[in-house]
């Protein structure tokens, strides 16, 4: 007897069509997978014949399978349950009438149990562009599944019962789309006592998303003003919902807060490797740029990262995307991302404090602030000084201020609106030569931005940053044209860009008013 199923196998960030033709001959047992599958496509033998025989069906004999296109190579389980259904199929448990127009994806256990495997948000997508339109996946994914539009998503949690559906023994129920809901209010800053101008910083950075460097000593609420920043930011939406899902999902990371809205929030380590940020490794896989694709990462202790992992973000900071070349494949993944450092002034983290106590010398400071490469802070739109946040402020807070929702938010979600609006996209995304065309700068604010440049030192890409964070500030306060107040906020905000071109020159630099000789 011969039967046809239909799955699909992850290759990158996307899903191929593979069509599963088996063949049964009754005789001695041996079962043969063709196709180039993997070790785990291998292994599903045992799996499927042990999942049969405990949901009533006798599978032994001469099976013959091929998995079509046969030059591709395939690494998944998700082929357990469409190999296990074509083949009850080919014994006469099922009319080969019922599989047709369905796709399948599934992992089996011994019992027949259907288990979760990675990627379902893509075999869905996969599904709905070959033309089909029902896929069966594991009950536990198939809220991720039915995010997908005109496919129906049916969710099972054995192969029997699977069996049954498509007997019409049993009812088949239709996963519906997840509905999106805010897992806590979005207090944003509320609670976060002092810090006044990194909170406007803050907010200028979500509304058009900007990239941010935070530099202050520690404990003055770097890494909890991130967090913060990420909370303003408004949910995903349809399109940005699914390309976040599909991300995670064929990464295996959990999908609950994505599948509630919540922009992706990443933050890794300073030891992690390159391929761990970027993406790499066997497939290849997504890194945390990719993971953070629509969302916030943050690189605490930015200066400790090594610098070939800070390097490498060059590209997809201005793109968008990263490609990954390897021997066997090639993948390029979305990784439109916001990011957001922080960094102490100093090794021991106490320069321009107001306590004082730095115990570093001028070249290990020169030295420590001269790790970020002046193309990486070129790609960062806005630097931004902290201090330690007074007593006083500590102990006079009022409990009252953790109450409530922050209207930075709303702010927030407003600029993003009429930045779409205006450029089809946030003005952190428009490419250079529309910056320069469409915005509106008086006379007195293009005199002040070019005096700028010329002491600080600030490079082409720099100047165009500066009139990207002038246009959200613009926004903000809802001008219509960028002047000299809105250029002078957002040239402030280049504090490393003043800080680099005095080191390159060997005279005083300065942070926080506090002065670092040459010496």
């Amino acid at each position: 007897m011969f039967a046809v199923a239909y799955s699909s196998c992850i290759a990158g960030l996307d899903a191929f069509p593979v069509q599963i033709e088996l063949s049964h001959r009754t005789g001695e047992h041996d079962f043969t997978i063709l196709g180039l599958g993997g070790a785990a496509v291998k292994e599903s033998r045992e799996r499927i014949i042990s999942a049969l025989e405990c949901s009533g069906i006798d599978a032994r004999g001469e099976i013959l399978v091929n998995l079509a296109p046969a030059e591709i190579k395939k690494e998944s389980a998700a082929f357990d349950l469409p190999i296990a259904l074509a083949l009850a199929c080919a014994r006469g448990a099922l009319p080969q009438a019922s599989l047709r127009d369905i796709a399948f994806c599934g992992e089996l256990s011994l019992a027949g149990e259907i288990r979760s495997t990675v990627g379902i948000t893509a075999h869905a997508l996969a599904a709905a562009q070959r033309g089909l339109s029902t896929i069966v996946v594991p009950h536990s994914v198939a809220s991720e599944a039915a995010v997908v539009r005109n496919l129906k998503v049916i969710g099972a949690k054995t192969l029997g019962e699977v069996i049954q559906i498509l007997t019409g023994r049993g009812p088949a129920e239709y996963a519906a789309p997840p509905t999106l809901v805010e897992e806590s209010p979005r207090r944003g800053f509320l609670d976060v006592i002092g810090q006044d101008a990194a909170k406007r910083a803050l907010t200028i950075a979500a509304a058009g998303g900007h990239n941010i460097l935070l530099i202050g000593p520690p404990g003055c609420g770097k890494s909890m003003l991130a967090e913060r920043m990420a909370s303003i930011l408004p949910p995903l939406d349809g399109e940005e919902l699914l390309e976040v899902l599909r991300i995670h999902s064929i990464s295996g990371q959990p999908t609950v807060k994505v599948l509630s809205g919540a922009r992706p929030f990443r933050t890794p380590h300073y030891v992690i490797s390159d391929a761990g940020l970027v993406g790499g490794g066997l497939g290849p896989r997504p890194g945390e740029i990719s993971l953070a694709h629509r969302g916030v990462l943050f690189l605490d202790e930015f200066p400790e990262f090594r610098r070939s992992t800070v390097e490498a973000l060059r590209s997809p900071l201005e793109t968008g995307w990263v490609q990954l070349s390897r021997a066997r494949a090639s993948a390029i993944f979305p990784s439109r991302f916001q990011l957001v450092a922080a960094m102490n002034p100093c090794p021991c983290g106490r320069f321009g404090s107001k306590g004082g106590g730095c115990r570093c010398s001028h070249h290990a400071i020169r030295d420590y602030l001269a790790k970020i490469s002046q193309p990486i802070l070129d790609r960062i739109d806005l630097h931004v000084e902290l201090e330690a946040v007074d007593v006083h402020d500590l102990v006079s807070a009022k409990p009252q201020v953790t109450r409530g929702v922050d209207g930075r938010a709303q702010q927030v979600a407003h600029v993003r609106e009429r930045q779409i609006k205006t450029f089809g996209t946030l003005v952190s995304e428009v490419s250079d030569s529309v910056i320069r065309e469409s915005i509106e700068v008086t006379d007195g604010a293009k005199l002040l931005l070019g005096e700028a440049v010329k002491r600080i030192g600030m490079s082409a890409r720099g100047y165009v940053r500066v009139l990207r964070v002038a246009r959200t500030i613009a926004d903000l306060e809802e001008r219509p044209r960028i002047d000299e107040e809105i250029v002078a906020e957002a040239i402030s905000y280049r504090t490393l860009d003043r800080l680099t071109n005095l080191i390159h020159s060997g005279r005083t630099m300065s942070i926080g008013g506090m002065g670092v000789g040459s010496s």
